[in-house]
């Protein structure tokens, strides 16, 4: 038998980095206490925890109570200003949290430099709006949020800017052994040179059931189109069709909007360039209905697109009979083709 050799500090670090960093969904805090118990070495365990928890914190997007009912705020790469420190940029504050306790214990006002000039302001501020209604409606228990993530200092058109849409879901039910999250990041470029608008979104789905057993889904989808302004004639000829039949820019994108279920993503992306190319400045607000209607529709394809591979059975509420299967006729029929018993 070989014999066993003791791992050396930082092995062990790397390892207790490893299960925590892997922890599925609200459930860090527990996988640290087992880790503590099965380390046994504070100077370890306070290493591997202070490294890993801002990590997993940001990677989960997790949501923590700002004091004083002073709001929500998303701890994620987006809005990290410093050490610990991360914007709201719908409450213009920001956040001092202590990652390992997973709170907020201290809230300041953001400066003039952390948040986005007036102009860019408007067409995040009209975003936020137009997400968090989609959000609201879409995940019971999520939290959504709309950075600027390029361009900050932009004053006026003739310029690029980039805005970020993060939208965050957790149900945690440790009680019934199940907990789940769901994930996602919208990057929104606007290429005023270039007339173009660039969308890619990331999703990520991840569950983890373990009633007497251990179960664990970590589903990812990328998505991304990008189109030229001046390549939407076809588009451009009906619209001037629609125009001449007495209906404005705003019905035209509604009668369209209206049927998404039957649009795939890049026609969606057209319809809503073509509607802010009309305009020779887009209404900020315009802007973030089209693109919310981007997001709502491809969001909605990839949950369809999941509900679809789980199979429909019955709920019983009962366990199967392990110990007596024969009373099931598939059990008989194997049996019987097999030739068992004979």
């Amino acid at each position: 038998m070989a014999e066993e050799v003791e791992l050396n500090p930082k092995q062990k670090k790397e390892i207790a980095k490893w299960f925590l960093l892997n922890s599925p969904a609200g459930e860090i805090q527990y996988v640290a206490k087992d880790l503590r118990l099965v380390l046994n070495d504070n100077e370890v365990y306070d290493e591997a925890v202070s490294e890993s928890f801002p990590i997993y914190n940001k990677s989960h997007m997790i949501c923590l109570q700002m004091p004083a009912g002073a709001g929500d705020v998303l701890v994620t790469s987006f809005g990290e200003l410093g050490e610990n420190e991360y914007l709201d940029p719908r409450t213009a504050q920001v956040a001092i949290v202590d990652h390992v306790k997973q709170v907020c214990t201290e809230v300041r006002p953001a400066t003039d430099e952390e948040l986005s000039s007036a102009y860019v302001e408007e067409f995040r501020s009209a975003l936020d709006v137009e997400i968090l209604k989609y959000a609201g409606e879409a995940y019971p228990k999520g939290v959504c949020s709309v950075y600027c993530t390029k361009g900050k200092e932009v004053e006026g058109p003739g310029f690029n800017f980039e805005l970020v849409v993060v939208i965050s879901a957790c149900r945690l039910s440790p009680q019934n052994f199940c907990n789940g999250s769901w994930r996602s990041v919208w990057t929104i470029e606007f290429q005023d040179e270039a007339q173009v608008l660039e969308v890619k979104g990331k999703l990520q789905v991840g569950a983890h059931y373990f009633e007497e057993g251990n179960v664990q889904l970590d589903a990812k989808h990328e998505c991304g189109d990008s189109t030229l302004f001046q390549a939407i004639y076809e588009l451009l000829a009906k619209y001037m069709a629609f125009n001449l039949l007495g209906l404005d820019a705003n019905k035209v994108v509604g009668i369209v909007i209206g049927r998404t279920i039957l649009l795939d993503f890049s026609a969606m992306l057209l319809i809503s360039i073509l509607y802010m190319k009309l305009i020779v400045i887009p209404s900020p607000d315009d802007s973030a209905i089209s693109i919310s209607n981007i997001l709502r529709h491809h969001e909605t394809e990839y949950l369809a697109s999941l509900e679809d591979l789980r199979r429909k059975l019955p709920v019983t509420r009962t366990l199967f009979p392990w110990h007596n299967t024969s009373q099931f006729s598939l059990t008989r029929e194997i049996t019987k083709e097999l030739g068992i018993g004979k």
